[in-house]
């Protein structure tokens, strides 16, 4: 970089720190990214957005029943319609392709349910909805297959309030800052989520590398061996060159050499991030004590019971 560019680069950060709109064609790398209007999800805390919803998570493994877990999904739904910038294409597998999936997987599960372990008594145990020779898939499988297919939709959905609305820096930013974990190693671990990305464009010049020179392993299981090998050697040299590269500009930057580091973005625990955590926890009691006093859903420690 030039002089003339490091000068623009500071004027840049000068003028993004006293507020002012940075100049036309320049974007600060490491300025924190602007907060879409209206999607307050984006100006939480990273650590409100996993503290929130990491207590229903551990309590859907113990969860039995079909309306907790399908409530839990519908309270993350609205909140990352509402507080989140989602593309159209997030929108529609969220609206669309999650009622699919957790479809298949209903039935996926309800096939290998033990019918031993069904009440015989039940009505849905008398409802066949598939039967080939002497199998049968009742209504009850099914069910139950349905319930653990919920249960792993809302954890998936869970998930998302955090993923989809935060960045890999911000989070280790949070861990950093406000967790006082250790800089070297959030730091060293942002530093290797950077290397997947790298990988995939590598993978794809050696393989561009290979169709240039013609190179033909054939078919079959011996020659896909050969053409894993001759994507992995490569790619493994690569990856040593650029871990050096690596390490070799942090030992220039003396990182670690101090137990403590400035922080150029700050990550602030704030009172909303507070707020929205005590909300979305008396949101997922609510839904518990609803769920277990109508009778709809139970909490039990053992795995195998399948009642809903």
């Amino acid at each position: 970089m030039t002089a003339a560019a490091d000068a623009r680069v500071d004027a840049a950060v000068d003028r993004r720190r006293r507020g002012g709109p940075a100049p036309a064609g320049l974007v600060d790398p490491f300025a924190e990214r602007p907060v879409p209007r209206g999607r307050f999800l984006h100006a939480l805390n990273p650590l409100a957005k996993v503290a929130a919803p990491l207590p229903a998570m551990v309590a859907l493994i113990f969860t039995r029943g079909i309306a907790i877990p399908t409530a839990l999904i519908l309270l993350a739904l609205v909140l990352l319609l509402v507080g989140a910038q989602l593309r159209a294409r997030t929108v529609a597998l969220l609206v669309i392709g999650l009622p699919v999936l957790i479809g298949v997987l209903g039935l996926s599960f309800g096939v290998w349910v033990d019918p031993s372990r069904i009440d015989a008594g039940s009505s849905a145990a008398s409802v066949v909805l598939l039967e080939v020779g002497e199998w049968r898939l009742t209504l009850a499988a099914y069910l139950v297959g349905l319930a653990t297919a919920l249960r792993i939709a809302a954890l998936l959905m869970l998930s998302l309030i955090a993923g989809l609305t935060t960045g890999g820096p911000e989070l280790v930013r949070a861990l950093v800052q406000n967790l006082r974990v250790p800089y070297r190693i959030g730091y060293t671990a942002l530093a290797a989520l950077r290397f997947v990305p790298r990988f995939g464009h590598e993978l794809e010049v050696i393989r561009a590398a290979h169709r240039v020179r013609g190179t033909d392993h054939g078919r079959g299981p011996i020659a896909a061996v050969r053409r894993t090998l001759s994507l992995a050697i490569p790619l493994l040299a690569s990856a040593i060159r650029h871990a050096e590269r690596v390490a070799l500009a942090m030992d220039a930057r003396a990182f670690g050499a101090h137990p403590t580091r400035t922080e150029r973005t700050l990550s602030r625990w704030r009172a909303r991030d507070t707020a929205f955590v005590l909300l979305f926890w008396a949101a997922v009691v609510a839904i518990y004590w609803w769920g277990l006093t109508a009778g709809v859903g139970g909490i039990t420690p053992d795995r195998t019971d399948v009642g809903l």
